[in-house]
C-alpha cells in the first residue's frame, strides 16, 4: 500500500445494485458496470464508528485522491449515504465512462489510522457484439433464434432481450429459462448440445429488429450474443372464382428441395390453420418447379371462400391469398 494510505483493514462490503455486479473475494471487491449507467456498491463498518466521516477516494487515496465524503452535499457524479442504524455506508457512481475505471477504496475516519477496501471497478461498453447473426422470417410466421453457449454455463440462466444494451437486458428480458412460455415466445434448452432456441410465433413487422441472447454469470458481466432480424411482409392476393367451376392458386416453392412438404391450408392464421392437401380429390397438386407449384381447387363451392396460406415448408416461402366464390345468374326471359 502507498504510504499516503494510513491504514489497510478489511470492511465487508455488501451489494445494492441492479445494473452493476459485485463480487468479494479474499478482501478484494470487484464492481462490474456499463458505460453511460451507474453503480452501487455498500460498505459495512463496526459498532462504535457511527459518528465518525466515511468516504470515497480512488488510487492512492492522498488527499487529493478523495472523491466524496459523508460530510459533503450529495451532487454530481458521487454519491453517499451512511445509514448509522445498520452501519451500511452506500456509494453510487453515475453516468460511468471508460477512465472511471480503476481501483477505489472505501474508508472510514478514526483517531490514528483508518480503515480501508480496496474496490476494483471493471467498465465495459454498453453494447454487443462484433459478430452478429441475421435472420430472416415472414409476417404471420415463425422464427427460432439459437444462442450457443459454453460448457460452464449448462445450469446458468438464459433469456432472450429487446434491443443492444447488455446494462438492462436480463431485467427487460421477453422470456428466461425460468418460465419458457411467454405470449408469443417459447424457450428451450438443449444442455447437450449447449444451445438454447427461442421461437417467436404470429410474427409482425413490428418484431424486425435486434435482440440479445444472455446467459446470466454468478460473477462478472453476463455472457452476450447479438441476433439481428428481419421480418418481411406478407404477400396478400386476391382471386375469385366461380361456383361449380375450378380455380387455380399459385404458391411459392421454397427451391432447396424438389420434394419439399408442400401446403395450402385454410384459416385466419398461418399458425392455427386447416391443412386442405388431404382432400386430394379436391385440391390437386400440379406443376411443382423449384420456385413455385399450383394447386388446383375443383368444383367451387360457397364455402370454399376465405383465407388461404399456401407455399413450402420454408418459413419465408409461403403467401396468403384471400379468395371470393360467386356464381353465375341466369336470366331466364
Amino acid at each position: 500500500m502507498n504510504k499516503k494510505m494510513r491504514s489497510h483493514q478489511h470492511l465487508l462490503m455488501t451489494v445494492c445494485t441492479a445494473l452493476s455486479f459485485v463480487i468479494s473475494a479474499e478482501g478484494l471487491i470487484q464492481v462490474f458496470g456499463y458505460e453511460g449507467r451507474g453503480v452501487n456498491f455498500s460498505c459495512h463498518y463496526d459498532q462504535g464508528y457511527e459518528d465518525r466521516e466515511k468516504y470515497i477516494c480512488k488510487n492512492d487515496c492522498g488527499s487529493s485522491d478523495v472523491l466524496i465524503t459523508t460530510k459533503q452535499k450529495n451532487e454530481g457524479k458521487y454519491c453517499i449515504t451512511d445509514n448509522k442504524k445498520i452501519r451500511i455506508v452506500t456509494v453510487t457512481i453515475s453516468d460511468l465512462q471508460s477512465h472511471d475505471a480503476g481501483k477505489y477504496w472505501c474508508g472510514v475516519t478514526r483517531w490514528g489510522k483508518d480503515t480501508y477496501s480496496e474496490v476494483k471497478l471493471h467498465i465495459k461498453e454498453d453494447r454487443c457484439c462484433d459478430t452478429v447473426n441475421k435472420i430472416q422470417s415472414i409476417e404471420e410466421g415463425s422464427v427460432t433464434i439459437s444462442c450457443p453457449y459454453n460448457s460452464e454455463s449448462v445450469n446458468k440462466l438464459k433469456f432472450l432481450c429487446r434491443g443492444n444494451r447488455p446494462s438492462t437486458c436480463r431485467q427487460q428480458a421477453v422470456i428466461t429459462s425460468s418460465n419458457t412460455q411467454n405470449g408469443r415466445f417459447r424457450i428451450s434448452d438443449d444442455r447437450k448440445s449447449r444451445i438454447f432456441t427461442v421461437t417467436i410465433s404470429s410474427l409482425t413487422l413490428k418484431d424486425s429488429g435486434s435482440y440479445l441472447c444472455g446467459v446470466q454469470r454468478n460473477s462478472g458481466f453476463d455472457d452476450f450474443s447479438t441476433v439481428e432480424l428481419e421480418v418481411k411482409e406478407l404477400k396478400l392476393y386476391h382471386i375469385s372464382g366461380i361456383e361449380e367451376r375450378p380455380v387455380t392458386l399459385q404458391c411459392p416453392n421454397s427451391g432447396q428441395q424438389h420434394d419439399n412438404k408442400k401446403f395450402l391450408c385454410k384459416g385466419d392464421q398461418h399458425n392455427n390453420c386447416t391443412d386442405m392437401m388431404e382432400n386430394q380429390t379436391k385440391f390437386k397438386l400440379l406443376n411443382v418447379s423449384s420456385t413455385c407449384f399450383s394447386v388446383i381447387i375443383t368444383e367451387l363451392e360457397a364455402a370454399d371462400a376465405g383465407t388461404y396460406y399456401c407455399g413450402s415448408d420454408s418459413q419465408l416461402r409461403f403467401i396468403k391469398i384471400q379468395l371470393a366464390v360467386g356464381y353465375i345468374t341466369v336470366t331466364i326471359t
